[in-house]
This record gives structure tokens, C-alpha cells and sequence, in this order.
């Protein structure tokens, strides 16, 4: 996971998923060059099992209130 203020060129060539936490959407996502749905809510939810603090973080820096739908594994 990588955090910038902006997207560059390389951005687009070489990542998988462009989360947008200023707006709440997401800008790009692809899984082994196949594109897949662009459902914010999964998504984040995916990321934030694995990032939490910085999910959090994010939300507050933009302003937003913290509101996750992580699909929590059975176990």
C-alpha cells in the first residue's frame, strides 16, 4: 500500500486499485488486468482488515466520518 497526494502517470500503469479518500470513490481497480467493480464500500472494507490505522487516519485527514462495512472472516 502506497499513499500520495496525487496520481501519476506510473500510478495508472503500475497499480491495481486507486482509492480517492478526498471524495470517496474509487478511481481505479483490477485484478490481474481484469477490471472489477468499483464499489467503495468493498473495497475499503477489504483494505481496512489489513490497514486499519491508516484507513482511519485517512477518513479523518479528509473530514469524513469513519464508516466501514469490513466484511469480517468467519473464525
Amino acid at each position: 500500500m502506497t499513499l500520495s497526494n496525487r496520481i501519476r502517470t506510473k500510478d495508472w500503469q503500475t497499480v491495481n486499485v486507486i482509492l480517492d479518500f478526498k471524495e470517496l470513490k474509487v478511481i481505479k481497480a483490477a485484478m490481474n488486468n481484469v477490471t472489477v467493480p468499483k464499489d467503495w464500500d468493498r473495497i475499503v472494507g477489504y483494505y481496512y482488515q489489513h490497514y486499519s490505522a491508516t484507513i482511519e487516519r485517512l477518513f479523518q485527514e479528509n473530514g469524513h466520518p469513519i464508516d466501514i462495512k469490513a466484511e469480517i472472516p468467519a473464525g
